[in-house]
């Protein structure tokens, strides 16, 4: 299994990715910060980078490096956005 999106949280990437990238195959991109934790960091990046995972989802390109790939294997990505504007992501496990 792989990671999943939420139809809101596809939304919010490709629109990220679209606002912020000059390159069709952009995306954003997650890595695991460190061994063991669930922390997170959220970059939007060209391209995927050589050992990236990526998942695709109506236009939206996510990427994950390998820990992230790992660790949400068996998760869902959703995404809210507050009426200033602001986005947070939230991982979830399927199910």
């Amino acid at each position: 299994m792989t990671l999943t999106l939420t139809e809101t949280a596809s939304t919010v990437v490709k629109a990220i990715a679209e606002q912020s990238v000059d390159s069709a195959a952009g995306g954003v991109r997650i890595s695991g910060s460190e061994a063991g934790t669930a922390d997170f960091d959220i970059t939007v990046v060209p391209d995927a980078e050589t050992n990236d995972t990526i998942v695709e989802n109506d236009g939206a390109r996510v990427f994950l490096d390998p820990r992230a790939a790992e660790t949400l294997a068996e998760a869902v990505l959703d995404a809210q956005v507050s009426d200033d504007g602001a986005v947070q992501f939230s991982v979830v496990a399927q199910g």
